[in-house]
């Protein structure tokens, strides 16, 4: 069984969670995607795990986790997650592979990520600023490097003095210091020879589990609307976060995938800056004062609003979506009227649009058509089945579900493993 797990929506979906449960019954977990721009949060027992390029599967014995060649690595942001993995006691060095065809982020990416965040003053886009766009950008232009180039050194250190020269010129526009040649290459030496066990033809090995009827989970990171082509573009990532990712960035072909399983809120938050038509200032306030809606790469406060129906409807047309994964319920416990957002006016008037809009200005424009369910008013954290949901809860959910149009599969009210139901 082959899945693909995607957020339905601007991400932080608690895709990091849902993907850890799920990999109870997986063989292997691949990470398709994105960069260390991107992080999952898993509590198991007493312990928080926050997690950036490894896939979540690590945390569970015996799990294969492969970084695809889709992704984009830090060398010396992987180094650090893997010896903080070993210091918490997780066992990496067998679990652990990284496709030889991944592109590297290196420091002139993430210096100009950071300048041209800059420049764009009241009109940024609200990266990380850890290089990703660049990284992805030389990729297109083709002349990234990869992590094969960084297992042969003198093969790299040819590569490094070309794009070192072209680029700190690049950085000398911007008015900063150029980067050093030794120093880079020094740091980034170092990375190859602890990532190099760990290095492999990635798609063979993926192809060779398949034959053998290993069940598989493509973890996908960032959310629907932050895809490069689907999302509210230019306030996007820099890669394919929908399910067709997943398999351009494994080498998985599209009809060896069994299911697809959206993850979404049963509200909706955006980390940075662009268009979210529900944002609401109350849900935001409610939320950040119970200690909820934190970005887990940058510690930014997310944008929170009523849950967005006609986004997740898009979600599901342009993943295929076959089952819903709905978190964070208990975060509406004490809410006493809940509005879903069901249709869109551009600046009040007009038809509803059930479509969102592909334009972000004409996004940001656009007014919410709410319809109006009242809330449970009671915890949901301890409910441990379906059936123990509150009424009210039950027809909230079923109905975000019907709205959406997939399958309510897995209801989720507390960030533990235990909080975690299956319809």
């Amino acid at each position: 069984m082959n899945t693909i797990l995607i957020g339905s929506q601007w991400g932080d979906e608690g895709k990091g969670k849902i993907i850890d449960v799920l990999t109870e019954d997986t063989d292997i977990v691949v990470r398709s995607q994105g960069g260390n721009n991107a992080g999952h949060t898993i509590v198991s027992g007493n312990k928080k795990y926050i997690l950036h390029l490894i896939p979540s599967g690590i945390l569970r014995r015996g799990k294969i986790c492969v970084i695809g060649n889709g992704v984009v690595i830090d060398p010396l942001a992987l180094v650090k997650e893997i010896e903080g993995l070993r210091f918490q006691g997780i066992k990496v060095d067998k679990n652990l592979l990284i496709s030889e065809s991944a592109h590297l982020v290196m420091p002139y990416h993430r210096a100009i990520d950071e300048r041209r965040e800059h420049l764009k003053g009241k009109n940024k886009i609200g990266t990380t600023k850890r290089g990703i766009g660049p990284a992805y950008g030389d990729k297109a232009a083709r002349v990234g490097m990869r992590l094969a180039d960084l297992m042969r050194p003198e093969v790299f250190e040819k590569k490094l003095k070309l794009r070192l020269k072209e680029n700190n010129l690049v950085l000398k526009s911007f008015g900063e210091k150029p980067l050093s040649f030794e120093k880079v290459l020094k740091e980034y030496q170092a990375a190859a020879k602890l990532l190099k066990p760990f290095v492999t033809n990635t798609v063979a090995y993926l192809h060779e589990a398949m034959a053998k009827k290993k069940n598989i989970l493509f973890e996908g990171a960032q959310g629907t609307f932050l895809d490069l082509d689907h999302g509210t573009y230019p306030f996007v990532t820099s890669s394919n976060t929908t399910s067709g990712g997943a398999c351009t960035g494994s080498g998985v072909p599209p009809n060896r995938i069994d299911s697809v399983v959206g993850v979404l809120k049963a509200y909706t938050t955006r980390v940075g800056e662009g268009p979210l038509p529900t944002e609401d200032v109350a849900v935001s306030e409610m939320l950040h004062q119970m200690g909820r809606e934190f970005g887990a790469t940058t510690g930014r406060a997310r944008r929170c609003g009523w849950f967005d129906a006609v986004a997740t409807r898009y979600a599901t047309m342009v993943n295929g979506i076959d089952h819903l994964a709905i978190t964070n319920v208990d975060g509406l416990d004490n809410v006493k009227e809940i509005l879903i957002c069901t249709g869109y006016r551009i600046d009040g008037r007009g038809k509803v649009l059930t479509i969102p809009p592909t334009d972000a200005e004409e996004l940001a424009r656009c007014k919410p058509f709410y319809k109006k369910m009242p809330g449970w008013m009671t915890s949901t954290s301890e409910c441990k089945k379906y059936k123990d949901l509150p009424l009210k809860a039950r027809q909230y959910l079923e109905t975000i579900a019907k709205l959406t149009g997939a399958k309510l599969w897995i209801v989720s009210v507390g960030p533990g493993r235990e909080q975690t139901m299956w319809i």
